[in-house]
C-alpha cells in the first residue's frame, strides 16, 4: 500500500472535520493508502510535521483554512523532493480552493485529493516566507488574523465583514517604491496585493482578468488613497469587476516585485500575519507544488 499523511486543523470551519473524519480516512483507505493522521496542536505545527516526516509518505493531504494550507506548503517548499499534495478546505472563505475547483463537501474533496486531476501551481516567496495565493498590505488586511476564531466558527464569512467595519476609522496610507521587471512605481498606497487566485475574500474578479495559477507571474494591484467619496466608489466598483476606469488603481503582472517603504509595513500572507518589513522581495516560484484539483480530466 502507498503511504498518506493526513494533517488537519481540528478547529477550522466550525470544527466540521470531526464529523467527517472517519469517512475521510475511509475514502483514503479505499483508494489504496495506508494513512497516518495528525491533528495540529499549535501554530506552525503543520509545517514542522511536513519538514520532518513528509519523506516517509507518497502523498500529503491537509484539511483546514488558508493558514493550514500555507503551513503545509511552506514545509513542502523546504524539501528537495516534494510529495503530491491533496487539500480538503475547511475554512471560512477558501479562495484558493475555489480556484482549483475543489468541492465544498469534505467527503467529495477527500475523493478529489486521492483521485482528482494533478496540476502544478506557482508559489510565492516573500523574503524567507512563502504564500500560496495572496500577500497583501494596507486597509483591512489585518481583519483575517485579528478576527477571533470563535467568531469565525459561529458566523463564518460575515465575521470578517463585522471586523472590517470596526477598522473604517483607522485607514492610512504607506509611501513606498514598487519595482518590477517593467519599471518602478512610487506613491502613497492605501492597499496593495500580490495574488495568484481568481478570488480574494470570496469576491471573484477582484484580482483581474485572465488569471492563470501556473504561468510564472503574479497579479499585482496597488490602490492609491481616494481623493473623494466618489473616487472611493469608483475604486470599489472597479475591484468588484465593473468596467470602471480610475487612476487610483494600478494593476500589472510580474514575477519579481520589490517593495521599498519609508516605514515598517504590516503584511498578511494567506490570511495570517506575515511580518512588518520596510523592504521585501516577492518572487514567483513557477509550478513549485503538485496538487490534486477538481478540474475535469480530459
Amino acid at each position: 500500500m502507498k503511504n498518506l499523511l493526513f494533517i488537519y486543523n481540528p478547529y477550522s470551519g466550525k470544527g466540521m472535520i470531526k464529523e467527517n473524519l472517519s469517512d475521510i480516512v475511509n475514502c483514503f483507505v479505499k483508494h489504496g493508502y495506508q494513512v497516518g493522521i495528525y491533528p495540529t496542536q499549535q501554530r506552525l505545527d503543520a509545517k514542522e510535521q511536513v519538514i520532518h516526516y513528509a519523506y516517509q509518505y507518497d502523498m500529503i493531504v491537509c484539511s483546514g483554512g488558508d493558514g493550514t494550507l500555507n503551513e503545509v506548503i511552506s514545509g513542502l517548499m523546504e524539501l528537495p523532493e516534494r510529495p503530491v499534495l491533496g487539500y480538503i478546505p475547511a475554512g471560512s472563505t477558501n479562495d484558493f480552493a475555489q480556484g482549483i475547483r475543489l468541492p465544498k463537501s469534505m467527503i467529495e474533496a477527500a475523493a478529489v485529493a486521492v483521485n482528482g486531476m494533478q496540476i502544478s501551481v506557482d508559489i510565492g516567496g516573500f523574503g524567507k516566507k512563502k504564500f500560496v495565493y495572496i500577500a497583501a498590505f494596507g486597509a483591512f488586511t489585518d481583519v483575517s488574523y485579528m478576527t477571533p476564531q470563535e467568531m469565525k466558527n459561529v458566523l463564518g464569512h460575515p465575521a470578517y465583514i463585522i471586523e472590517a467595519v470596526t477598522k473604517l476609522t483607522s485607514l492610512r496610507t504607506y509611501h513606498m517604491k514598487v519595482s518590477y521587471e517593467n519599471g518602478d512605481i512610487e506613491g502613497d498606497f492605501l492597499y496593495g496585493m500580490v495574488t495568484n487566485s481568481v478570488s480574494v475574500g470570496g469576491f471573484k474578479g477582484i484580482t483581474g482578468k485572465n488569471v492563470v495559477i501556473d504561468d510564472g507571474v503574479f497579479e499585482v494591484t496597488l490602490i492609491k488613497q481616494p481623493k473623494s467619496p466618489l473616487d472611493l466608489q469608483l475604486i470599489l466598483g472597479a475591484l468588484l469587476g465593473m468596467d470602471i476606469k480610475t487612476d487610483s488603481i494600478i494593476s500589472f503582472k510580474a514575477s519579481k516585485i520589490i517593495f521599498d517603504a519609508d516605514e515598517k509595513v504590516p503584511w498578511v500572507l494567506d490570511g495570517e500575519y506575515g511580518g512588518s518589513p520596510k523592504r521585501v522581495k516577492v518572487v514567483n516560484h513557477n509550478k513549485a507544488i503538485k496538487i490534486m484539483s477538481g478540474i475535469s480530466k480530459k
